[in-house]
């Protein structure tokens, strides 16, 4: 069964704003900060009386919690500096907070894992003016006249590979030293969720610059070198599409899927792709290159049985600060696509 999740981000978890989401027909909520728990902000690891509190509360307007984010893994840690074993506790402590809090699914972050020095970003404007992000390469080479070569001139992945900013990546042996810390990391934070049932996912790297380490590749690898059943995936379609657009999400789906390594779903729709067109731009769900409906049927067809949380909402003219209208244009078609599924 297919079912919507909503971020609290910005907005205070108000009786209103409930009830407001239950109405639009949201399932759940995703806590997408590290610091969005009780607790977290003021002592480092949530408090588990009080997350349970929130869970109960949410219950009340039909709703539940569905995927909270432990402590960030900071570049101190990455690197193995003073006080990283400290931060690693914290979030082994976060993790069975939340198992004993009985919640289902703990997203964590790794300081590293995106090379923002590649792309410029930028604010694109759409249909009607509204607004999402948009990115594009930055490369070293020069035209004829010696002016910059645009992102959107790069055509093919080699090239892509090839023209970039010289020193804008890490070297295979930073990218090595990133992959150790990652796996230290999971080494013990694994046991844990196999011993409370929570699931432990990763999202893959935004922006997917070539050898980023949740990227193509480096995506793959983390259930490789942790198959349990426990290890899994935040599926982001958007993220994944910005990679190599919906063949690319089509494969992938398919892949993790039938593995049953997809946890859930970020369901963003975009323009172009950094392999095809060297950028890429957010769009409302309707908007972009990808059939989103197309892309819910792969996900049944593999058994996916979740929550889609439609991501990113583009800035819509005369939105709250919320973005109640892009909330509810998005779950309504999140609604619409799962009934179409099923008819």
């Amino acid at each position: 069964m297919f079912r919507v999740a909503v971020f609290k981000h910005n907005a205070e978890l108000t009786d209103t704003f409930l009830a407001q989401m239950a109405a639009l027909g949201a399932d759940c909520i995703d806590f997408g900060r590290d610091t969005d728990m009780p607790g977290v902000a003021e002592r480092g690891v949530p408090d588990l009386e009080q997350v349970k509190a929130l869970r109960k509360r949410l219950r009340a307007f039909g709703l539940d919690i569905n995927r909270v984010t432990l402590p960030d893994l900071s570049e101190n840690f990455m690197a193995g500096g003073a006080g990283a074993e400290d931060e690693l506790a914290r979030t082994c402590e976060a993790l069975r907070v939340y198992g004993e809090a009985k919640l289902p699914l703990a997203r964590q972050r790794f300081a590293g894992d995106v090379f923002p020095r590649m792309t410029t970003r930028y604010q694109s404007t759409h249909r009607g003016g509204y607004r999402s992000r948009g990115e594009t390469l930055i490369v070293e080479e020069t035209g004829t006249d010696n002016e910059p070569v645009s992102g959107l001139d790069i055509i093919a992945g080699e090239e892509q590979s090839r023209r970039m900013v010289a020193g804008r990546m890490p070297s295979r042996a930073a990218l090595n030293q990133w992959w150790e810390r990652f796996c230290y990391a999971f080494e013990r934070m694994v046991p844990i969720a196999e011993e409370y049932g929570i699931r432990l996912a990763v999202h893959p790297s935004d922006t997917p610059n070539v050898d980023t380490p949740f990227g193509s590749l480096g995506f793959h690898r983390v259930t490789d070198a942790f198959p349990s059943p426990m290890v899994g995936y935040v599926y982001c379609i958007g993220t994944r599409a910005e990679a190599g657009g919906s063949s690319l999400v089509l494969d992938e789906i398919n892949n993790y899927g039938r593995k049953g390594k997809i946890f859930m779903v970020h369901m963003r729709n975009v323009r172009g792709s950094l392999a095809t067109a060297g950028a890429f731009e957010e769009t409302l769900l309707d908007d972009g290159d990808l059939n989103m409906f197309k892309i819910l049927l792969e996900l049944k067809k593999v058994g996916f049985n979740g929550c889609i949380n439609p991501d990113h909402i583009p800035a819509i003219p005369g939105d709250t600060a919320t973005k109640t209208a892009g909330w509810a244009y998005s779950i309504g078609y999140l609604k619409a696509l799962f009934a179409a599924a099923v008819a």
